[in-house]
């Protein structure tokens, strides 16, 4: 009941009250509440890292539509398609759901090593389904200052606040730790969309995409950020998929962010029974958002009911198995970090955070 309340008009009207009144008003009430209960109503400052399409575009909107979620910026890179593209991509995604005024940062155009991959197999050519929009932001709107820079300012202003979510390859995240090597410490969380714990790729042999597209990158960040880490893994997102049933109640809503997601989805769900990606799909096929899952343990750590924690690290010489992630269930890495590997979440939780993207 009290938690109802606060979802209706307390939030709406606190900024009326005095500061010393509010703090006391959350102090008392807190104690009353289990610890995780207080810490998922509690807001949550969220900076995001992605190659922006389709599925980036589903996790930006899943944490827009989060309440307690304070988005401080979103910085992209090279990945699903090329950075231009991401950067236009990240704008219509803001501009769909009327939040132009997060800022967007341009990062990294390639990897640290080798050449370029893309998604447009999956994702269109553009990223975003190749779906016309006459109406798309200018690139004007992009921020004067890179993304890594960004990364490291926004979580200097805000030591231990903010919670950093990478949907893309990792490079912007690796470049940003070189420059200043205590950044880690500073960041709330990280949670990644990326690798693989069976060795099942689906871009390489034993790859995940992510990883594959910056093997040097991913490596650098799961050994040098030393803070929480949570993965969500290809495997992990396979397992966890939603039916194709629900996929078309969640589209059908009647709101202009559900026809702008049918638009740029269709693409993706045509290609998704193609003969390649029923070979790719573990478990069956269906409905996956693969970076929805990142984001949505992000937005509520509560929506996490089962994880393995082990230290984990990429493989980066392997013939067969450049990029894929290495999990260390003995001990031989001799790692003291270990990061919490999703493997099971509330799906309940999860198709309301969906729905609620599209409201």
């Amino acid at each position: 009941m009290f938690t109802a309340a606060l979802r209706g008009g307390l939030f709406a009207a606190d900024r009326c009250w005095f500061p010393s009144r509010r703090s006391r008003f959350f102090q008392q009430q807190s104690s009353f509440l289990p610890h995780s209960a207080t810490r998922s109503m509690m807001s949550r400052k969220l900076l995001v890292d992605v190659d922006c399409g389709v599925d980036d575009a589903q996790a930006i909107m899943l944490a827009l539509a989060a309440p307690n979620v304070e988005l401080l910026g979103v910085t992209c890179v090279h990945g699903n398609t090329s950075l231009e593209n991401v950067c236009k991509n990240t704008l219509r995604v803001l501009q769909a759901c009327s939040r132009l005024e997060i800022p967007v940062f341009k990062g990294s155009a390639k990897p640290i090593l080798g050449e370029c991959i893309d998604a447009g197999d999956f994702h269109g050519k553009d990223g975003l389904g190749d779906a016309p929009d006459p109406n798309a932001p200018v690139l004007d709107l992009l921020q004067k200052e890179g993304a890594v820079s960004a990364i490291i300012r926004i979580v200097n202003e805000n030591p231990g606040e903010v919670t950093l979510v990478a949907t893309a390859p990792l490079t912007n995240l690796a470049l940003a730790v070189k420059m200043d090597p205590s950044l880690p410490n500073k960041l709330r969380g990280l949670y990644i969309m990326g690798g693989n714990t069976e060795s099942r790729g689906n871009t390489t042999v034993c790859g995940e995409f992510n990883f594959a597209a910056d093997p040097e990158a991913a490596h650098i960040v799961l050994n040098d950020y030393q803070c929480p880490t949570y993965l969500a893994c290809w495997e992990f997102t396979c397992y966890s998929k939603l039916s194709w049933e629900f996929c078309h109640t969640w589209l059908a809503q009647d709101t202009d962010k559900a026809r702008f997601m049918a638009r740029i989805f269709q693409h993706s769900i045509n290609a998704s029974q193609s003969e390649r990606l029923q070979k790719e799909l573990v478990a069956g096929t269906g409905f996956i958002s693969c970076d929805s899952y990142a984001m949505a343990a992000a937005v509520d750590e509560s929506f996490i009911t089962e994880s393995d924690h082990y230290p984990v690290t990429v493989e980066l010489t392997g013939t067969h198995t450049r990029g894929m992630m290495v999990v260390d269930t003995v001990g031989f890495l001799k790692k003291a970090h270990k990061a919490h590997i999703m493997k099971k979440v509330d799906l309940e939780k999860f198709k309301q955070m969906m729905m609620a993207a599209l409201k």
